[in-house]
């Protein structure tokens, strides 16, 4: 399975969610690596190799 037939976003935003739950204080931390990430791949996606 290649990384690219992963639902990697609803992934990432139900673990988010979970951290959230568990510790409210990593809310910052937590928005703030989901925003990296989300928008690392989106500009992955439009380079090509």
């Amino acid at each position: 399975m290649s990384l690219h037939s992963l639902p990697i976003e609803p992934i990432i935003a139900l673990l988010a969610g979970i951290l959230i739950l568990l510790q409210p204080r990593l809310l910052n931390y937590v928005v703030a690596i989901y925003l990296i990430i989300v928008g690392v791949l989106g500009l992955s996606h439009n380079v090509t190799f």
